[in-house]
């Protein structure tokens, strides 16, 4: 399932998120250590899974399972959305709206119904046209890993979206480059191109995850939407994913990510 490569992704990432080493070893490093949680990318994450597997409606199942964790990372404008009394959306272009959206290009198998939903799940909050985008190319990359379209059927979609003359990290940058000039950025529009470039160059789920731990970046939420189409693209992780997400999941949202009810 492409949120599970996005909930291992996110978990493996938080360690790096603010406290990555300047000589990390990247290519050798430990994926899962004692630093590593599950942050609000998977309780989001979840969340719209919840709310797609329950028939209810997103804003009203991300703040309500959201609500149980109000110290799992969220940003400051997210923090009052979820916790106000009249949330409304906030014009975001950040790239929230990316990295929870994994569930819908996995759920949903008609691509109409894909964007149409992911717009959904972003514009509850993130309702700028680039927070928008961001979860679309997301959960359309998710979809097309699933059904069988070609890296470079995913890249060329990407860039359509992201064109080099107009987006300064576009997909076309590659992981030599991007390791040099690429640096902490939580908007949509560097964070899922340089994501999905992260999967471009890998060769597995695995070094999907250590192209993204390479890079100066918002580690957890590169990894959380890199790695669901990776996930899917792959055919798996290649991790012993229940054991995982046992260890670092608590029962509620390892029960959402099983399909039981919470």
């Amino acid at each position: 399932m492409g949120i599970t490569g996005a909930l291992l992704g996110d978990i493996a990432g938080s360690q790096y998120e603010f406290d990555r080493p300047r000589n990390l070893d990247w290519e050798n490093c430990e994926l899962y250590t004692e630093k590593c949680m599950f942050t609000d990318d998977t309780v989001m994450s979840l969340a719209i899974k919840s709310a797609v597997d329950n028939g209810i409606d997103y804003q009203s199942e991300m703040r309500r399972i959201g609500a149980y964790y109000p110290d799992c990372g969220y940003g400051g404008h997210f923090f009052q959305w979820m916790f106000c009394e009249d949330p409304k959306p906030y014009n975001s272009l950040g790239n929230g709206s990316a990295m929870r959206v994994s569930y819908i290009g996995e759920y949903y198998n008609d691509l109409e119904e894909v964007k149409r939903e992911a717009e959904q799940t972003a514009s509850v909050s993130h309702n700028h046209p680039e927070g928008i985008k961001g979860a679309v190319v997301t959960a359309v990359c998710v979809w097309m890993a699933k059904h069988g379209k070609t890296k470079d059927e995913i890249y060329d979609y990407v860039l359509s979206q992201y064109p080099t003359d107009k987006y300064i990290f576009s997909i076309d940058k590659g992981m030599v480059y991007l390791r040099e000039h690429y640096s902490w950025d939580v908007t949509c529009m560097t964070s899922v191109p340089v994501a999905i470039r992260c999967f471009y160059e890998s060769g597995s789920y695995i070094s999907f995850i250590r192209n993204v731990f390479s890079l100066e970046c918002d580690c957890d939420t590169l990894c959380a939407i890199g790695g669901a189409v990776a996930e899917e693209f792959y055919h798996g992780t290649g991790l012993d994913d229940d054991k995982i997400l046992r260890h670092y999941l608590d029962d509620r949202l390892y029960n959402i990510w099983i399909g039981e009810k919470p």
